[in-house]
């Protein structure tokens, strides 16, 4: 009784800690998010067209290596812990952003945002830390719980960007705002690692072969892992071109601050409700209430491609934020209670990989359909594929009733 004690103390220490880390990564990782295609702007005489694909391009790189990298990382956290991984992460992570305030020219920025990408599994490491640490009946409301670590980083981070740039020059943003991840690096220092004790039956390691096995056995699993990637393509397509897209609809005056509000209202949504929408979802059943945010999101984000004004695009944003809020917490919550714990880094090293797949994909997509159909084709686009991935998920959970657990 004294250990389980014990080790709830520990796991609301962590939890708090790795709140606080979460916070301080999101942040500075999206303070820089709306002004990367202003910052390419400057090393050059360049068109319109060629700033919204080379955005798209710079953008998407990071996820390149990170796609790549992601279940390597998870299949050494199962191994060898994850809290080594997270100190590295947020090292690496910190070093990239502070050298890409030096830069001249969209190759040198290209290729640190690719560096960038092999350390950018912080935040999908910390969830797998504090999921092996949780219960399971209680995941989803723990997870939603550490997620608005990361959604407050994201919220103030693009609002202190914008600021910060307008004030003191994109370079100088970019140095400042690697501090904020070395903080996060130092904070993961004071956590202590440990795992939920292990049903019977688990074995201490399995291999790469044996974790493909048990996600191919399960096709709901399957399904919902590759929605991740789906769900970016969607979510990312409209990042990198949203400063540019504000700059039309207000004007240049102050378009750094203004696309920080615009980045940072999707995160005052995702505030409101993540938490909520992982407790709904523990007493509810994960698949259901995923179903329901695909649809939801799907349904919010069309009118975006009707917006005249800044305005419309804010609340649109705050909208979908609250809508699309509980799909990370609700979806990790959802492998926690399929995957055995001493695999679980690996199958969240398989979700966060095709997660950064679609964040390869979303913000090229974005920028070429913007570039040739203009702004509101991305939001129609967006609107079909969160949709689609609805369907596509109600359809295997009506093909395989029997894997889907009800928690009511």
């Amino acid at each position: 009784m004294l250990f389980i004690l014990t080790q709830e103390k520990l796991a609301k220490r962590n939890l708090i800690i790795m709140w606080f880390a979460n916070f301080f990564v999101a942040g500075s990782m999206t303070m820089v998010m709306p002004f990367i295609s202003l910052y390419i702007e400057t090393f050059g005489d360049f068109s319109e067209k060629y700033v919204q694909h080379w955005s798209g391009i710079t953008f998407a790189i990071t996820f390149v290596s990170a796609f790549a990298f992601s279940p390597i990382w998870g299949r050494i956290g199962d191994r060898y812990g994850r809290k080594k991984i997270l100190i590295i992460c947020g090292l690496g992570m910190g070093l990239s952003i502070f050298l890409m305030g030096y830069v001249h020219s969209v190759w040198q920025l290209l290729l640190l945002r690719f560096c960038m990408g092999f350390f950018s599994g912080f935040i999908p490491m910390s969830q797998a830390f504090i999921s092996t640490q949780t219960p399971q009946e209680i995941a989803g409301r723990v997870l939603g719980t550490l997620q608005t670590g990361s959604i407050t980083g994201s919220l103030l981070g693009p609002m202190l960007g914008g600021i910060l740039a307008d004030s003191l020059g994109y370079s100088t943003t970019f140095k400042w705002t690697s501090i904020s991840i070395f903080i996060s690096a130092l904070l993961v220092i004071a956590t202590k690692e440990f795992m939920m004790e292990a049903k019977k039956g688990t074995k201490a390691h399995y291999s790469s072969r044996e974790v493909a096995n048990h996600i191919i056995r399960n096709p709901v699993l399957l399904t919902v892992l590759l929605i991740s990637a789906l769900v970016q393509v969607a979510h990312f397509s409209i990042q990198p071109i949203l400063s540019l897209f504000v700059s039309d609809l207000h004007g240049p005056a102050n378009v750094a601050f203004y696309s920080g509000i615009a980045f940072s209202a999707a995160g005052l949504g995702n505030l409101l409700m993540s938490r909520n929408w992982g407790k709904i979802a523990d007493k509810y059943g994960y698949i259901k209430i995923l179903i329901i945010l695909l649809f939801l999101a799907g349904i919010v984000y069309l009118p975006g491609a009707a917006v005249t004004n800044f305005w419309q695009l804010v609340i649109i944003r705050i909208a979908l934020g609250v809508t699309i809020g509980g799909i990370i917490p609700v979806r990790v919550a959802y492998i926690r209670q399929e995957a055995p714990l001493t695999m679980q880094g690996e199958v969240l090293g398989y979700n966060t990989s095709l997660r950064f797949l679609g964040n390869i994909i979303g913000p090229m997509l974005g920028g070429f359909i913007s570039g040739y159909f203009g702004f509101s084709a991305v939001f129609i686009c967006t609107s079909a594929l969160l949709i689609l991935s609805g369907i596509i998920l109600f359809v295997s959970m009506h093909r395989h009733p029997k894997l889907v657990k009800h928690t009511i």
